[in-house]
C-alpha cells in the first residue's frame, strides 16, 4: 500500500510537468489501469503510477476547459453571478472571487475580479459575500509573470479553479440583486463579521492583522513588512491558518473528547474513547478549515488530519511511513496540484523528518530534550528545500520558533478562535497584546547578526545529495560517521552560481508587465538598467520580481545601477532595489530631486561617451548627448551598448524617432545583433532608418500582456517582420535571456524553457 501511494503520487507529480496534456482518448486507459491493479499484486505499482497520471490529466483537462476563450479578453460583457469569497480591499481595489450564474456568452464559472475606485472622492463599494450582483466587466485569460525562480500566478489561478480575471467596468450600471444562502455563503458572511469586529476593536495595527489571518485565515490583512519580518525568521509557517494550527486544534479536540469519554462508561462502552477522539478530531479540523474559507492549503491539512484520523478509528496506524503517504496520496487525489506548491512538500517533509528522528528516541529521554532535537531536525532537514524553494534560510529560525511555536499554536491562536466565536473583547486584546510583544521578539531576533542566510538557488542533483545528507546527519546515535551527512550538503551551500564565462555576458530582460528592467552579467560583475513598474504604494516590480530573481540567480551585488529617465515604469521599483542590494554606482537621466537619487551616494548623469570594460566584456553610453535638450521625456533615455567579442546588444529605453535619428547619424554607428526594442515596440520608435542603422538579427520586446498601449504596435510587428528580424516578446515568451558569446547570440525564453500545460499564449503568438 506504501508503495502504491508513493507511485500514484509520482504520476500526479509527472502530470504536472508536461508542457501540454495528453489528449482525452489516453483517459479510457484509466480503468484498464485500476482493474490491473486489482488483477495482479505485481502490476501494483506501475498501474498505480499511471492511474495517478492519468487522474490528474483528467482534472487538468476540466480545468483548462473551464477557461476564457482568446475571443472574448477585451470585451465588454455584463454577468451575474455571486460574490464567492471574502473581499479584500487594497488602496484603490476591491478584490472577490465571482461565481457566474448567467452570462451572454460562456464565460468560466469561477472568476477573480477587481473593482476600482477613486479613494479619495468615493469609498469602496460595499461589496459582501453570498450578494448577487449585475455587471459589466472586462476579462483575459489568466496570465502572470514568467521569470527565472518566480512564482507562477497561473499554476496558483488553476489550482484554485480560477478560469478568468478581469476588473468591473466604469460606466457600466452595477446592481445588487439579492443574495443567496447557501453553506458557504453563510460561512463567508461570518467571516466578513469577525474581520470587521477585530479591525473595529483593534484598529488597522499589525497585531489585528495577524490575528485575523490566525482566525479566519485573511492572510490578506498582514502587511508586506510583516512578512518580510516572518520570512528574515522563520516562523512565516505560523501566521495563517497552516497545517500546525489545523493539527493542533483538531488535536485538542479529540484529547479533550476522549479524556472525558473515558470518565463516562456508558459512553465508553458504546464507542471506544480512541474512535470518539478520532471523529472528533475530523469534525474540529473540518471546522477550523471552512472559518479559514476552506482554502486549498488548509484543505490538504483537513485531508491529512482524516487520513490519520481513520487510520487510528479501524487501528491501522502501527506503521507512521504507512499512514503519511497514504495522507499523501489522498492529498494529491482530492487536489492535483498540490504538487506544485511549497507548502505540500515542506509540510510533509516536516512531518515526516518527525517521524525519522522520534524513532531514535531512548527510554526516560525528557520531553525538553526530545522538543529540541525535533527543532533540530526540522531547521536542518528542511533547510535544503528551503534553500532550491526560496534562496534562503532564517539561521535565527530556531531561536525564533523556540518561543514563537508554542506562544502561537498554544495560546495566541486559540484566543483568537476564541474571540472569533465568543463575543468577549477581553480575549481580542490579551491576544493582541501578545501578538505585540511576539514582534517586538521577532524583531529582536531580526537584528541579530547573520538573522539570514542568502545564497543563490542550489541545481536540484545537489539539493537532492544535500537531502541524502540531512537523512545520514539525523541518523540515531550510534551509527558511525553520522557528521559525514555535512558532506553531502556541501555543494548546496558552496558551489558558485552558475556565471557568464569571462569575454561573455548575460542580458536578461525580466518579464515585468508593462515596463522595463533589464540585468546584464558578466563573470564577476552586474548591471542593472532600469527596474520596472510600481503595482501601488506598497508593491512594485524591484520588490516582487527584481530583487528575489537577482538573489535567487547568485547576484548580491549591483555594480552599476542605470535608471534610464524619469518613467514610473522604468523606475517604480528602484527604491526596493536600493533598499535591499548592495549598489556601487548609478547612472541616470532622473531629475535631481528623485527619491531614487536620494539613496544613491554619488549618482552620474547618462552622457554618451562613458565607457568600461568588465572581464572582456565592453559598456558605452551611447544617449544622451552633454547639451543636447530632448523635446521628449522618452528621449532622454540612457542608451547603453553591451559589446562582448562575437555579438552586442543595445539597450535603448523608451527613445522615440528623435533620439533613434540622432543615434543613426552619430560618427559611430550604434551596430548590434541584438537590440531592445524601444519604447515596448510603440507605434512612435523602431524607425526604419534607425533599424537600418542598427541592423540588428534578434529583437527583444519588453511589453505587458494585452498592454493598454496597443504595445507592441502592429507596424512596428510588420517593419521587424519585413527585415527579418526575429523578435521576442516579454508577454509572450516570459523572460528573455541573450547570451552573448563569441560564436554569437544565442537566446533563451523562459515560458519555453519552463513551459507547462496550463500556461496560455496571447493572441498571436
Amino acid at each position: 500500500m506504501t508503495g502504491a501511494a508513493l507511485a500514484f503520487t509520482a504520476g500526479v507529480l509527472l502530470l504536472q510537468q508536461q508542457s501540454a496534456l495528453p489528449t482525452p482518448a489516453w483517459l479510457a486507459l484509466f480503468p484498464v489501469c485500476v482493474a490491473l491493479a486489482a488483477w495482479r499484486r505485481k502490476l501494483l505499482l506501475p498501474a498505480a503510477f499511471a492511474i495517478g497520471f492519468l487522474w490528474a490529466a483528467g482534472w487538468a483537462q476540466l480545468r483548462i476547459a473551464d477557461r476564457l476563450s482568446p475571443e472574448l479578453e477585451g470585451r465588454d460583457l455584463e454577468v451575474a453571478g455571486v460574490v464567492a469569497s471574502l473581499p479584500a480591499a487594497g488602496e484603490r481595489s476591491l478584490r472577490f472571487e465571482f461565481e457566474i450564474e448567467s452570462a451572454p456568452e460562456r464565460v468560466p464559472r469561477r472568476i477573480l475580479l477587481a473593482w476600482y475606485f477613486d479613494a479619495s472622492t468615493e469609498g469602496a463599494p460595499a461589496v459582501n459575500p453570498g450578494e448577487r450582483w449585475l455587471l459589466g466587466v472586462r476579462l483575459r485569460q489568466p496570465h502572470g509573470h514568467a521569470n527565472p525562480h518566480g512564482f507562477d500566478y497561473e499554476a496558483w489561478l488553476t489550482e484554485r479553479g480560477i478560469g478568468a480575471t478581469g476588473y468591473v467596468r466604469h460606466g457600466k450600471a452595477a446592481r445588487r440583486l439579492g443574495e443567496r444562502n447557501s453553506l458557504a455563503d453563510r460561512i463567508e458572511r461570518a467571516r466578513a463579521v469577525v474581520r470587521e469586529r477585530f479591525r473595529r476593536i483593534l484598529g488597522e495595527t499589525p497585531a489585528a492583522g495577524i490575528l485575523a489571518a490566525l482566525a479566519i485565515g485573511e492572510q490578506r490583512a498582514i502587511s508586506n513588512e510583516e512578512w518580510r519580518l516572518f520570512r528574515q525568521t522563520g516562523v512565516t509557517h505560523l501566521m495563517s491558518i497552516s497545517g500546525l494550527h489545523v493539527t493542533l486544534v483538531s488535536g485538542l479536540c479529540a484529547w479533550l473528547v476522549a479524556a472525558f469519554w473515558r470518565r463516562v462508561p456508558r459512553l465508553a462502552l458504546a464507542l471506544p474513547a480512541r474512535k470518539a477522539g478520532a471523529a472528533v478530531a475530523i469534525a474540529a479540523a473540518l471546522g477550523y478549515t471552512l472559518l479559514a474559507g476552506f482554502a486549498v492549503p488548509a484543505q490538504r491539512t483537513f485531508y491529512m488530519v482524516t487520513v490519520v484520523a481513520l487510520a487510528l478509528w479501524c487501528g491501522r496506524i502501527a506503521s507512521p511511513l504507512r499512514t503519511l503517504a497514504l495522507a499523501l496520496a489522498t492529498v494529491t487525489a482530492m487536489d492535483p496540484w498540490a504538487v506544485l506548491q511549497a507548502g505540500f512538500w515542506l509540510s510533509f517533509g516536516a512531518v515526516a523528518l518527525i517521524f525519522y528522528v522520534s524513532a531514535g528516541w531512548t527510554e526516560g529521554e525528557s520531553r525538553p530534550l526530545q522538543w529540541l532535537r525535533v527543532q533540530w531536525a526540522i531547521t536542518v532537514g528542511l533547510s535544503p528545500a528551503a534553500l532550491f524553494l526560496f534562496s534562503t534560510v532564517s539561521v535565527v529560525g530556531p531561536l525564533a520558533n523556540a518561543l514563537a511555536i508554542p506562544l502561537v499554536s498554544a495560546v495566541i491562536t486559540p484566543l483568537a478562535l476564541l474571540a472569533a466565536l465568543v463575543p468577549v473583547d477581553a480575549f481580542l486584546h490579551l491576544a493582541h497584546w501578545l501578538t505585540q510583544w511576539l514582534l517586538e521578539y521577532l524583531e529582536w531576533c531580526a537584528q541579530l547578526p547573520v538573522a539570514l542566510w542568502r545564497q543563490h538557488v542550489p541545481p536540484l542533483w545537489a539539493t537532492l545529495l544535500a537531502l541524502a545528507g540531512v537523512a545520514w546527519l539525523l541518523l540515531p546515535r550510534g551509527f558511525p560517521w553520522r557528521a559525514s551527512g555535512l558532506a553531502l550538503m556541501l555543494p548546496a551551500v558552496a558551489l558558485p552560481a552558475p556565471a557568464p564565462a569571462p569575454g561573455e555576458a548575460w542580458v536578461t530582460a525580466f518579464d515585468v508587465g508593462q515596463g522595463l528592467a533589464v540585468l546584464v552579467r558578466t563573470a564577476r560583475h552586474a548591471l542593472l538598467y532600469d527596474a520596472g513598474p510600481a503595482y501601488g504604494r506598497e508593491s512594485d516590480s524591484g520588490e516582487r520580481i527584481v530583487v528575489p530573481t537577482l538573489r535567487a540567480l547568485g547576484v548580491a551585488r549591483l555594480d552599476t545601477f542605470v535608471l534610464t529617465h524619469n518613467d514610473t515604469d522604468h523606475t517604480g521599483g528602484a527604491v526596493s532595489v536600493l533598499e535591499n542590494l548592495d549598489v556601487r554606482a548609478v547612472l541616470s537621466s532622473l531629475p535631481e530631486r528623485h527619491p531614487a537619487l536620494s539613496m544613491a551616494g554619488t549618482p552620474a548623469r547618462c552622457l554618451r561617451g562613458q565607457a568600461w570594460t568588465w572581464d572582456g566584456v565592453r559598456f558605452e553610453i551611447l544617449h544622451p548627448q552633454q547639451g543636447a535638450v530632448a523635446r521628449r521625456r522618452n528621449d532622454e533615455s540612457c542608451v547603453l551598448r553591451v559589446s562582448a567579442p562575437g555579438a552586442s546588444m543595445l539597450l535603448t529605453g523608451d527613445i522615440e524617432r528623435a533620439a533613434e535619428r540622432a543615434l543613426a547619424l552619430a560618427d559611430a554607428a550604434p551596430r548590434a545583433d541584438v537590440l531592445l526594442v524601444p519604447h515596448h515596440g510603440s507605434r512612435s520608435s523602431s524607425s526604419a532608418p534607425f533599424l537600418a542603422a542598427v541592423r540588428p538579427k534578434l529583437a527583444v520586446a519588453a511589453t505587458g500582456y494585452r498592454s493598454r498601449f496597443g504595445h507592441p504596435h502592429t507596424e512596428v510587428l510588420e517593419r521587424y517582420a519585413a527585415l527579418g528580424i526575429a523578435l521576442l516578446r516579454t508577454d509572450r515568451d516570459g523572460a528573455v535571456t541573450v547570451r552573448l558569446a563569441p560564436a554569437g547570440p544565442v537566446a533563451e525564453a523562459e515560458r519555453a524553457r519552463r513551459a507547462r500545460y496550463w500556461h496560455v499564449p496571447p493572441p498571436g503568438a
